[in-house]
């Protein structure tokens, strides 16, 4: 039975605690990432949920964060999932996406809108885990409109719902959803909809149980989660405490039944 570990992170596009993007140097830019990928590499997970991530936008260096992050914490496989393109001077592509010891066997992008600027999405990916067929969704829900949050999950339980006739024959176990929900501090729409629309098919847990995450110097929301199905057992979370983000990273790990 193996025993799972797996990380999500916005990273904020590697910007660290500065509240401005486009500020930051390319040179601070990979500074940043390679501490990041130290935490990441001093955690070992195995599979690691990133949102805020550029392939290759003007605001951010201009380069793959993705594959800088790979090389530099050791993963053999990594994928985007874009969910913001937009070309010309002020050029951008960002983002979610996956770092995995294990290989990906496919995956789906899925964008919410047509925003050239701050769009959301999810990223869906499975993973060969040990002969199992391990699904993962990571998600970034919009960050100030309940109404457009809860319009965001429709469409990701739409999605599921086709994907699932489709897979779920093949898969080890449901699928495992985390990512950047953006609750606000004082209503958790998004976290209560989606675990009220799930345990009509499975008694999923929500992790983490205890600790904030957002923002990172003195973290008063709980924006970033995981969504477990019972055959995750014996289930482990944490929030890191690390100041690379106006985030602060979520650690869970589990025996895969």
């Amino acid at each position: 039975m193996p025993r799972l570990r797996l990380l999500t992170f916005n990273i904020a596009h590697a910007r660290g605690l500065n509240p401005i993007q486009g500020l930051n140097s390319a040179q601070q830019l990979r500074n940043n990432l390679r501490k990041i990928a130290k935490l990441i590499v001093r955690l070992q997970p195995d599979i690691v949920a990133l949102q805020e991530i550029d392939e290759c936008s003007r605001w951010a260096g201009n380069f793959d964060h993705l594959e800088y992050l790979r090389l530099h914490s050791g993963f053999p496989h990594g994928v985007f999932g874009i969910n913001t393109r937009r070309k010309g001077l002020l050029n951008l592509s960002y983002g979610n996406a996956f770092l995995s010891r294990h290989p990906i066997v496919s995956t789906e992008t899925i964008v919410f809108g047509k925003a050239s600027v701050g769009e959301k999405g999810f990223l869906f990916a499975e993973f060969e885990v040990e002969g199992r067929l391990v699904p993962m969704v990571n998600l970034h829900l919009h960050f100030s409109s309940r109404e457009h949050r809860i319009r965001q999950l429709g469409r990701l339980l739409a999605w599921l719902r086709e994907t699932q006739r489709a897979r779920r024959a093949h898969w080890h176990v449901p699928p495992i959803i985390c990512g950047d929900f953006n609750n606000p501090g004082t209503s958790p729409d998004a976290t209560a909809a989606l675990l009220s629309h799930l345990s009509d098919y499975y008694d999923y847990g929500l992790h983490p149980i205890n600790g904030k995450t957002f923002p990172s110097p003195l973290p008063t929301w709980r924006l970033d989660f995981f969504f477990l199905p019972p055959s995750c057992l014996a289930p482990h979370s944490l929030v890191v405490r690390s100041f690379l983000s106006d985030h602060r990273p979520v650690l869970v790990e589990f025996d895969l039944a």
